[in-house]
């Protein structure tokens, strides 16, 4: 543990200091920060919705009514519905105030273009396919993007000035009015331009892009890990990779494990099932408490962390982690462009997937022969997916240690990190 935690010192330590402070960065991270009240409540609504526990969900039914979950449903969206939306806004903000111009008038602009972007319904309603976490990487780009051609514009002197006695806000509202003019036609052109030759949005575009090196999913190891990686890297930088994935893994995962439900019922043994690398197999035994395996980074946040603010994300973490829902840790703690967690939370998942596919291709654990909610507690999922196994239960058991043990030097890196700079900040004020 020592030459670990002093390799990182002296060499993982000074580049993720130098990425960490880069202006852009800093404004993504304050951005997710920001919105963080909002996506606790919204995974608060998700979670009561999606409650795995029958007795539960019938109470609320007698309760009230058939409808019940409208008020989740309502919350979700004002909050993961628009995340895209909310993130623009938060990170230009962020950005224009780190220039030292106005921010407001920045995340407004930003909004405006991202919407400018965002297909529409049939009814020339705003899709809320692109709006939430799925739009992410677009409305990260759009916004960093607008907010420096804001920038350019507003220093380049392209702006109305008021005389003197005028109200501050009058002066910010005509002093954003020709570099909003000019941002909104140059994006409104790029969509106009889209529309008529590519004949998709930016989204989609994205969405294609991302999509097609991923055709060649299979039921093999290397598949599972190409999955498992990309997924993980994707949700690094913000985007909402399971989301991404789901159109292409879905189609050829749910086929395979509807074949080993089949021969099942049947009356053939999970064991001897066909097929190994099914949805319920990511599910159940890589992405217990959510993507990255979170839910072992909060017990080793309790087991080795000090600090106040990773023991605070982690306790706001733990009861939606339970149920799979992890936005909190991942755009609380950090995890979203935090160079510290990149190694554990693309590697730790790739690790697991080898684990899981060993063990049931060695016959130790049953395959997969049943479809859960995603919210499934880990231990109650494990059982549940091998119909009926106590092996499941163990084999995530497992899985949870070797994940818990593989986050606890980088958090205990972080954490000295993060004291040094508090001592040293604590010197400077002194």
């Amino acid at each position: 543990m020592s030459k670990v935690m002093g390799f990182m010192e002296s060499k993982f330590m000074p580049v993720a200091g130098r990425i960490g402070s880069q202006r852009h960065l800093v404004a993504i991270r304050d951005g997710f920060v920001s919105i963080m009240p909002l996506i606790i409540v919204g995974s608060l609504a998700v979670l009561l919705n999606n409650l795995p526990i029958d007795a539960f969900q019938q109470f609320m039914v007698s309760v009230f009514g058939e409808n019940w979950k409208s008020v989740g449903g309502n919350m979700w969206n004002g909050s993961f519905a628009i995340l895209g939306l909310l993130v623009a806004a938060s990170i230009s903000y962020h950005l224009a105030k780190s220039y030292d111009i106005d921010g407001l008038s920045a995340a407004l602009v930003s909004i405006a273009s991202l919407i400018i972007l965002t297909p529409v319904t049939e009814d020339w309603g705003i899709s809320y396919a692109w709006t939430g976490a799925q739009g992410i990487f677009v409305a990260v780009i759009t916004s960093l993007l607008v907010t420096e051609l804001f920038k350019v514009l507003i220093r380049s002197k392209f702006t109305i000035s008021m005389p003197d006695g005028v109200p501050e806000g009058v002066v910010k509202s005509f002093k954003a009015l020709i570099p909003a003019t000019i941002i909104l036609i140059l994006v409104g052109l790029i969509q106009a331009l889209l529309t008529s030759f590519a004949e998709k949005s930016i989204f989609e575009i994205v969405f294609t892009l991302i999509q097609e090196p991923l055709q060649a999913v299979s039921n093999s190891l290397p598949s599972a890990i190409v999955v498992a990686f990309l997924n993980h890297f994707l949700w690094f930088f913000g985007l909402h990779g399971t989301n991404i994935l789901g159109p292409i893994i879905e189609p050829i995962y749910l086929p395979l494990i509807e074949k080993n439900q089949q021969l099942f019922a049947a009356g053939t043994s999970a064991f001897d099932v066909p097929y190994i690398v099914t949805k319920p197999f990511f599910d159940a035994y890589v992405y217990m408490g959510g993507s990255g395996t979170t839910i072992a980074l909060i017990i080793a946040i309790f087991l080795v962390v000090k600090t106040k603010h990773y023991r605070t994300v982690g306790k706001l973490s733990a009861a939606p982690g339970i149920f799979n829902i992890n936005e909190p840790m991942i755009f609380g703690l950090p995890i979203v462009l935090n160079p510290l967690m990149f190694i554990p939370f693309l590697l730790a998942p790739v690790v697991l997937t080898v684990t899981s596919y060993l063990a049931l291709s060695l016959g130790i654990v049953p395959k997969t022969v049943a479809i859960v909610p995603w919210t499934t507690p880990p231990i109650i999922s494990g059982y549940l997916v091998t119909g009926g196994s106590w092996t499941g239960i163990a084999l995530q058991l497992v899985n949870l240690a070797i994940a818990t043990l593989m986050y606890i030097p980088f958090l205990l890196a972080s954490e000295r990190a993060q004291l040094k700079k508090t001592s040293e900040t604590s010197d400077k004020i002194a």
